[in-house]
């Protein structure tokens, strides 16, 4: 496909761009969301945002295709023209396309000062094809239309991305110096990639990203009718799993067919793994979440979520909750066949066929049970169940007071008062890797987005609304000072 990159400004540009923003009006603190965003005005701050996320987009990032260590280098720039000395600011990565940036506004320290509070976005991207998209887009042009910002990675994950780069530029400008340090990652190949950054930076830079704290996708708001409904912070998150399932046989001429045909048992296999459902399940984020979502419903589904909540088995409560797919995917393990190959002549009986099934795990389970349990749904010893890949299991984040009340407080501030509902991702984030180490990872940002329409990460016409942009940039800032000022131990 025909890329449109992104246009590198130079470094004596930004840093004119940032002096100029200096001279900005400074945004009051307090202000609601209405006041963040005026549509068509932006200020001078939004418009140099807004530079920073178009760059950002319009570099293909795409795990498989494009260059991550481009967009490092670029947001490395940014961070430079900000004012953080070069000494804090690292480029690197395991392979030369796959390079990290990781920036430090350096605290007070002092006797009593917390660790960092890390600030975690990827820059890549899952691969996307023009000839994918409505005919008036390209993935990698950054568009804005109707409201929206498109592009690929508008919302996964480079509007985090850009957002956290900005900020650096105000707290910079207002000579802010936080109690603990700032960390800014910016990392590579979350989507599935062969060469995870922050799994790289944890294992050989390891005091590069050492914190007590990280804030990172996989929360966010929720809309409904064009209106808040309420904020999401991700503690949990399912384990990735890949399945092989193979069928083999000594195949031969097609003119003379047998009953063991490879692709039709595994087409077999794979009709009874669609069929299947694991045993529904709730942890304290899920049990949570049913719990402060049950008011927010229709009447029938709130009835239903409470009653699940008391009792797992109710087979009524169950059916009603999750013939919602995003619920369902929030209440038991999920298996889905994702790819699928086989055979290697038109006139020949097949001797190998194969397809993946990629499992969502719910996080109690493990990759040895599931492949248990869908031997046993496929009940045909001549289709194999292979694992593939596996990631362990990671414990749920505790929902800490600091991150809770300030969630809450900043959240009512802007919007006004709504729940804040915590969340476990049927989905895998980075969060992962320090949950592994003991480390709070929280998935919050403030944007908000109507999953019945703007669920679009991964597919076809990527975006993410201009209204939620903005409003989610300001979130974004008074949450970081809120966790990196006063950050002493008492």
């Amino acid at each position: 496909m025909e890329l449109v990159m992104r246009r590198v400004f130079p470094v004596v540009a930004m840093t004119l761009a940032a002096t100029a923003l200096v001279t900005a009006p400074a945004v009051a603190r307090a202000q609601p969301a209405s006041a963040v965003y005026k549509p068509g005005a932006l200020t001078p701050f939004q418009q140099f945002t807004r530079d920073i996320y178009k760059e950002l987009v319009e570099i293909n990032t795409g795990v498989e295709t494009g260059n991550i260590t481009t967009a490092a280098k670029a947001m490395a720039a940014r961070f430079k023209a900000a004012g953080i000395p070069e000494a804090d600011i690292f480029v690197g990565g395991p392979r030369p396309e796959k390079h990290n940036v990781v920036a430090r506004i350096r605290g007070k320290g002092g006797p009593g000062a917390l660790k960092p509070l890390l600030l975690l976005a990827h820059v890549d991207v899952v691969e996307a094809l023009k000839a994918d998209w409505s005919p008036d887009l390209d993935p990698f042009v950054f568009t804005e239309r109707d409201g929206y910002y498109y592009g690929r990675g508008t919302a996964d994950d480079k509007a985090m991305a850009s957002i956290f780069v900005a900020n650096v530029f105000r707290m910079k400008q207002e000579g802010y110096v936080p109690d603990r340090d700032i960390i800014i990652a910016l990392t590579a190949d979350e989507e599935s990639g062969p060469a995870n950054g922050v799994d790289w930076l944890v294992k050989n830079h390891r005091a590069l990203v050492d914190a007590a704290l990280v804030i990172n996708e996989g929360g966010g708001g929720t809309l409904r009718n064009g209106k808040p409904l309420f904020n999401g912070v991700q503690a949990a998150e399912k384990i990735t799993t890949n399945f092989t399932l193979r069928a083999t046989n000594k195949g031969g001429h097609s003119s003379v067919p047998r009953d063991d045909n490879a692709i039709t048992q595994l087409a077999d296999a794979l009709a009874k793994v669609g069929r299947y459902s694991f045993t529904v399940k709730l942890n304290e984020v899920t049990r949570a979440f049913f719990s402060q979502t049950s008011p927010l419903e229709e009447p029938a589904m709130g009835r239903a979520m409470l009653a699940l909540v008391a009792n797992p088995a109710n087979a009524s409560a169950v059916k009603v909750v999750t013939a919602d797919p995003r619920y369902n995917a929030m209440l038991r393990t999920t298996c889905v066949a994702t790819e699928l190959k086989g055979g290697h002549a038109t006139n020949a009986l097949p001797q190998l066929a194969e397809a993946n099934v990629n499992c969502r795990i719910y996080p109690s389970e493990t990759a040895e049970t599931v492949k248990a349990e869908l031997e046993k749904a496929i009940g045909d010893t001549n289709v194999k169940v292979i694992i593939r890949s596996q990631r362990p299991s990671t414990p749920a984040s505790a929902l800490l007071p600091e991150v809770m009340q300030n969630v809450t407080r900043i959240t009512a501030d802007m919007w006004g008062a709504m729940p804040i509902i915590p969340t476990m991702s049927t989905g895998a984030t980075d969060s992962r890797f320090f949950r592994a180490l003991g480390v709070p990872a929280f998935g919050v940002s403030g944007l908000f987005s109507d999953p019945t329409v703007d669920a679009r990460a991964h597919g076809r016409d990527e975006r993410m609304a201009v209204k939620s942009f903005y409003e989610g940039q300001e979130f974004l800032y008074r949450l970081t000072k809120a966790l990196a000022t006063n950050a002493v131990r008492q």
